[in-house]
């Protein structure tokens, strides 16, 4: 007998028991389902609804299903609809008609809301810690190499030289924002919606405070409608996972560049590259290449999720069946993806000889006009002035250094002999201490905040 089988008369068709079917998928949430009956059970013998021995054989038979399920053993049949189905019609087997008593007052609709905010909290606490690691592979990477020089790029242009330290710290701060949104979508996820019914709420007494405490939820939905409609967290943590994704493709794509002989910047560890099957010299970043591929997926399951809840009637549809593959994909994609960037940055050798053989006098520039700027040019017209200095280095085919100071003073009257100090890269990068500059103080600074950061937790 199906959950709601009592007003059909005739067999649900075979495809559409198929179609209708989410057992394939969300099995996975077993434990949180069964939690949140055990909670329930107690819930119910709280309101007076079954007696307390009913509750201890309910709570008895829930647990010897969560066994069976994390020992390998519980058998899932044709006819288990879902995870809910399962559960239920397996605890009938073990407890006999006293299961019945179980859905008294809760329906499907609230009893899934429940389930996927259960999960997903579990699995979000598991994300941030693997995320967490990867900004301590970072910030270990950055203290190690701090005073390494390397070319910054802008458009995929050299632009001026940074710290290696200051690059890789760019990722750490972007990952921080990620950890953010995701602590604040975690508080989000963690709203009960157990006690709302199909839509209308519970009409029997079962204390919905009491129902949050024993899960751990910080608040109870205020809503009954709104709550088993809601799928607000689970649009918001696949928008904070597609974000993840994307500032570590942004990493994967640096890592990919830096580690190809044409840059010779770092090696990837052998652990975290493949082979060709053709050419047998060849070490491919494929770790950071999937890395990049993987974004688009999370971005995909991002705007599966969005197109799904757009234009949907309030309280619970079917349609929302749709929205545990993208979210059970996005927390498995992370799961996985994460603890191999962090082990491609922790076994990531760096070769500095290679990025200082990469910085040239051009990268300079800027240092040349302020050299004017502090002597009162205003900006626009110093950077005029060392264009075309620029330009005639080019023309004659030597670096800016090498320009006679005749040159200098064609250009501009107020360059003196002292311009030749400019070109010093160390002394270019140490000048830029503002706060999150490249500078090694501003550097430390960002690495002593990073490292509470994480200290917190």
């Amino acid at each position: 007998m199906k959950l709601w089988g009592g007003r059909f008369e005739a067999q649900t068709d075979e495809l559409m028991e198929q179609f209708n079917a989410s057992i394939g998928f969300d099995w996975r949430m077993y434990d949180a389902d069964i939690g949140g009956s055990v909670a329930y059970a107690k819930g119910l013998a709280r309101a007076g609804l079954i007696t307390p021995s009913e509750a201890e054989t309910l709570i008895d038979g829930l647990e010897k299903v969560r066994q069976e399920f994390a020992a390998g053993e519980f058998e899932i049949r044709l006819s288990d609809e879902d995870i809910h189905t399962a559960v239920e019609r397996r605890l009938y087997e073990l407890v006999g008609s006293v299961a019945g008593k179980l859905h008294t007052g809760r329906s499907r609709n609230d009893q899934v809301a429940t389930d996927m905010r259960l999960y997903t909290r579990a699995a979000l606490g598991r994300v941030l810690a693997a995320l967490t690691n990867v900004q301590a592979a970072l910030l270990s990477q950055a203290d190690a190499h701090r005073d390494v020089l390397m070319p910054g790029y802008t458009h995929v242009q050299r632009a001026q030289p940074v710290l290696f330290s200051h690059w890789l710290m760019s990722s750490f701060w972007a990952l921080q924002r990620d950890r953010e949104r995701l602590t604040e979508a975690l508080a989000r996820v963690n709203v009960l919606p157990l006690g709302s019914g199909a839509l209308a709420g519970n009409a029997l007494g079962v204390d919905r405070a009491f129902l949050a405490e024993e899960l751990g939820f910080a608040t109870v939905s205020p809503n009954s409608m709104d709550a088993v409609g809601d799928r607000d967290f689970v649009a918001e943590t696949l928008f904070a996972a597609a974000m993840v994704g994307l500032h570590l493709s942004r990493l994967g794509e640096d890592l990919v560049m830096y580690s190809s002989a044409e840059f010779g910047f770092v090696t990837l560890d052998e652990a975290y590259a493949t082979g060709s099957s053709l050419m047998p010299q060849k070490l491919n970043p494929d770790s950071m290449e999937l890395v990049r591929g993987k974004a688009g997926r999370l971005v995909g399951n991002l705007v599966s999720v969005l197109t799904l809840l757009k234009g949907l009637p309030s309280t619970y549809d079917k349609d929302l069946q749709e929205d545990k593959e993208p979210l059970f994909d996005s927390l498995d994609t992370l799961h996985l993806t994460l603890p191999v960037v962090a082990g491609v940055i922790r076994t990531l050798r760096i070769h500095p000889e290679r990025m200082a053989a990469a910085l040239d006098d051009g990268m300079l520039a800027t240092d040349l006009a302020d050299y004017l700027v502090r002597q009162g040019v205003p900006f626009r017209e110093s950077h005029g002035v060392v264009g075309r200095l620029v330009r005639a280095a080019q023309a004659q085919g030597v670096p800016l250094r090498d320009l006679p100071l005749d040159a200098y003073h064609e250009a501009d009257q107020r360059f003196g002999p002292d311009v030749y100090t400019v070109f010093d890269m160390r002394q270019s990068v140490a000048r830029r201490d503002s706060i999150g500059g490249t500078a090694p103080s501003a550097v430390a600074l960002q690495l002593q905040q990073a490292r509470a950061l994480l200290n917190q937790g």
